[in-house]
């Protein structure tokens, strides 16, 4: 999971790029990039925070109406190096610079076959530079066919949805032609888009996984990238866009339960009301099945639950507090490589309000439960803090599989749901009564409403269906192997 960032603009876009990855800051805390172009490429990245990575030193070099800038979290393994942070760029033809967010399934048979045939090295462990070495192989390759160049990018495009299996959204530059963006045909991963108007009539153009910085940058949110859909911005500010491959739409669904901000709109849907959907449909489940158990108040694991958690309470008519208080300056569990580093930052972002726990009984809701551990620390937490009782519930049903989509979710060995039945998974993190959301209720909450044409959501994690046909039992075995060994490198 990456956040990635691209603007067209008609003045110095630097500043914007900035501050539009300070708004993605969420989705990858590992490496920040910026790359602008004025005439040639100008590029910063670094491994860290945006605001430890940038200074006002570095910020003026970059110069340039148009940019793009990425926010990294690696998803095989642990692997964090300047080399796979992004921006990164080739230099023939033309001059080309990408980010992207997703991860390709067939990255060990791409390397090996554009390796073999003398067409690229790859100085980088980053699904992005296969992309973009067949990206350019094909642009090359078109030089002399008489299209304009607009055909040429979608022959390319096309020929990277041909090659490239798994999800990926993908924002480039072109020196000298102008900017793109093209989402996987099935639309795995994230991207959305947006306009501003000037003055002088003139069109600025927004790409993004989020559209959370739309509004203090001043763009209007014109909605998505199309799954299969490639878009070209020339250096006049002249748009164009096809759909060049129509799959079955089907999103992520962990955008919802965790990793975008609750302000965000993904595929048509408002991130927030879609986890207010998700409380309330777990809070009819827990009714139906405890109808005699209520508790004296609903507390959030903060701060992706809130939303979940505010609705749950009111619909079973209990108070909501905020027992837990979050250190907002230490970074995200979930998104942590390795797992002493995990339960360390736990207990130092998470701290128990005593005078709101003491002596009740305690539902703590969750968005999720991954390995397991992180949840039983955070009800010992609550006990220690003198909960009578503590009822665990979560928006999410349980995880059994790996994801090989974007999200650093692990292997079924360090998954707990994959060899526990739910009871046991109570024993293990000590709650009165643990209880998951159901499959079809999840899905109902996040396709509800709105104009979305999701078909359905991409969800392997939760029911084992790898959406583009690209997962059998061999290969997941092959992956999960590939992933336990960098975690050892």
């Amino acid at each position: 999971m990456c956040g990635i960032l691209g603007i067209f603009s008609h003045k110095p876009v630097a500043q914007e790029l900035y501050d539009g990855l300070i708004h993605l800051q969420h989705r990858g805390q590992d490496a920040a990039g910026i790359l602008t172009y004025d005439e040639r490429f100008h590029l910063k990245k670094g491994l860290g925070l945006v605001r430890d990575v940038f200074d006002e030193h570095n910020m003026q070099r970059l110069v340039g109406n148009c940019g793009i800038g990425h926010v990294r979290y690696p998803t095989a393994g642990t692997t964090i190096s300047v080399e796979n942070a992004q921006p990164m760029t080739l230099f023939a033809p033309y001059g080309i610079a990408m980010v992207h967010n997703g991860d390709l399934t067939n990255y060990k048979e791409l390397k090996k076959q554009l390796e073999k045939n003398g067409n690229c090295y790859c100085n980088s462990t980053s699904d992005l530079e296969l992309i973009m070495h067949i990206f350019a192989k094909e642009m090359y390759k078109q030089d002399d066919n008489g299209h304009d160049f607009f055909e040429k990018i979608c022959h390319a495009v096309d020929t990277v949805f041909e090659r490239c299996k798994g999800a990926y959204s993908v924002i480039g530059n072109i020196a000298g032609k102008g900017m793109i963006a093209f989402r996987d045909p099935h639309g795995i991963r994230p991207m959305v888009c947006g306009i501003r108007g000037n003055k002088d009539g003139t069109t600025d153009y927004i790409f993004s996984s989020e559209n959370t910085m739309y509004y203090p940058l001043g763009f209007k949110f014109c909605g998505n990238v199309q799954p299969g859909e490639v878009i070209y911005i020339n250096e006049l500010g002249e748009m164009q866009s096809r759909v060049l491959r129509k799959e079955m739409f089907t999103p992520c669904i962990f955008e919802y339960i965790y990793l975008a901000r609750p302000d965000s709109m993904i595929n048509n849907v408002s991130v927030y009301k879609s986890r207010l959907r998700m409380g309330q449909n777990l809070a009819k489940k827990w009714l139906h099945e405890h109808p005699n158990i209520k508790p004296d108040i609903v507390v959030p694991v903060p701060f992706s639950s809130n939303t979940s958690a505010l609705s749950f309470a009111h619909e079973i008519g209990v108070r909501y507090s905020e027992g837990i208080y979050k250190n907002a300056y230490v970074g995200r569990t979930f998104m942590m490589p390795g797992q002493e580093k995990r339960k360390k930052s736990i207990l130092q972002k998470l701290s128990p309000q005593e005078v709101e726990i003491s002596g009740k009984d305690v539902l703590l809701l969750d968005d999720s439960i991954v390995r397991g551990n992180t949840s039983k620390e955070i009800v010992r937490l609550v006990r220690n803090a003198g909960a009578k009782k503590v009822f665990f519930v979560t928006v999410c049903p349980p995880i059994r599989y790996p994801d090989f989509y974007g999200i650093d979710i692990p292997t079924r060995s360090e998954l707990i749901a994959t060899g526990k039945t739910v009871e046991e998974i109570r024993e293990f993190i000590d709650a009165d009564i643990l209880m998951y959301q159901d499959i079809e209720d999840l899905v109902e909450a996040v396709t509800r409403k709105g104009q979305h044409n999701i078909d359905r959501p991409s969800m392997p994690y939760l029911d084992g269906w790898y959406v583009a046909g690209d997962i059998d039992e061999e290969k997941i075995r092959e992956l999960e192997k590939s992933k336990e060994h960098s975690k050892r490198c």
